[in-house]
């Protein structure tokens, strides 16, 4: 089995290059790297001008593109299981591509530490119409009946499409797992559904091979919660993409990536469906649970034009985002400052003439030398 591929994702509202590769088939902005960089170094990413995701994670952005053009401007979307946050950036990009800024985007991640991690890089990415929470499922149900258009759900799961990079995911696999799994995601299904609008579309995902995970819950959502599930397109074949009974099924040694399973479907029942006999997946399935009234709209790289830029060479820039003291040309004005590399904002400073603060997110600086 080859190795795994490293790929990226370009901003398209960033006008950045971003490394070299081929392209992923199913994403314009996506890249199969010739070779994998040392990233941490490079601080177009720490701009937010590219995004490193697996090319095969990629592939429930282009269903939701598939299902996207059925809808409108104002649409609403909920991310329902964002972190890290490579489906959130690739949903907020088709998004403001279709609509300009005329769209919602929650992005959703019940563990806090997780969620932490989401608000980071949906800050880089820089786009202020993605509001990141961390609520279990249930509290959409019950609190937004009705609210999403799009609910994209890319569950926990047995990570069988993860053996080829992940020991653990090896170790920890049983059969026993993958029946646990199933039932988790049924729960966390049945607990958002709510949420969903009828004549909504959920798109449903996971990294495994189990059809009692995939088609077999999808199957589920449909027959107990009420919905249509979507003919999948037998899609690129050429490039290793199976077509399964409900979606399509992308396996590491088949593809550039490693695995991923997606399918979709349209909710046919009213608001407020739920399925009798499961118990809800708040507080017993996933602990870390705040309350869905704590949103963080992501404005931090939505600078305001006022504040001076400062553009730094790639060492100084490094040190910055290492949070090292600042050098600063004698001519930069004192107070907030914007710096810069190669003309993408990384954050701001406060110049005080003898010395300049670095106001960089300690959460967010590179731990290794510059």
């Amino acid at each position: 089995m080859e190795a795994p591929s490293t790929a990226i994702r370009l901003n398209p509202f960033k006008g950045c290059e971003g490394p070299e590769g081929t392209p992923v088939p199913w994403n314009q902005h996506g890249r199969i790297l010739h070779e994998r960089p040392n990233f941490t170094l490079d601080p177009l990413l720490h701009a937010g001008c590219y995004y490193v995701q697996d090319s095969s994670a990629m592939y429930p952005g282009h269903i939701f593109r598939k299902h996207l053009k059925e809808f409108g401007p104002g649409v609403r979307v909920l991310d329902l299981c964002a972190a890290p946050g490579g489906k959130t950036t690739d949903l907020a990009a088709s998004l403001r591509e279709a609509f300009g800024g005329d769209f919602q985007l929650v992005a959703n991640e019940v563990m806090k530490a997780r969620a932490g991690v989401l608000r980071d890089n949906v800050a880089r990415w820089g786009d202020g119409n993605v509001l990141v929470t961390s609520a279990d499922p249930a509290v959409f149900g019950r609190q937004m009946p009705g609210c999403f258009d799009i609910i994209v759900a890319d569950v926990p799961c047995s990570g069988e499409g993860m053996f080829r990079k992940d020991p653990k995911a090896v170790a920890d696999w049983s059969p026993e797992l993958v029946e646990m799994c199933a039932a988790r995601q049924r729960r966390i299904l049945a607990d958002v559904w709510p949420a969903l609008r009828e004549g909504g579309v959920l798109v449903y995902s996971t990294c495994t091979y189990e059809d009692a995970e995939n088609d077999g819950n999808l199957a589920w959502v449909a027959e107990t919660l009420g919905g249509e599930i979507f003919a999948p397109a037998d899609e690129f074949p050429q490039y290793g993409v199976r077509l399964t009974a409900h979606g399509n099924l992308l396996k590491a040694g088949e593809v550039p990536g490693e695995g991923q399973w997606v399918g979709a479907l349209r909710k046919t029942s009213a608001n407020g469906t739920s399925a009798p006999g499961l118990k809800s997946a708040a507080f017993s399935v996933m602990p870390g649970v705040m309350k869905i009234e704590e949103f963080d709209r992501v404005l931090a790289i939505d600078y305001l034009p006022e504040y001076p830029v400062v553009e730094l060479e790639l060492q100084d820039a490094l040190r910055y985002l290492h949070r090292d003291a600042l050098r600063l040309p004698e001519a930069t004005p004192q107070g907030l400052i914007i710096v810069a590399y190669h003309g993408h904002p990384l954050g701001f400073a406060k110049n005080l003439g003898s010395r300049c603060n670095n106001l960089l997110p300690k959460g967010r600086r590179i731990l290794m030398d510059v």
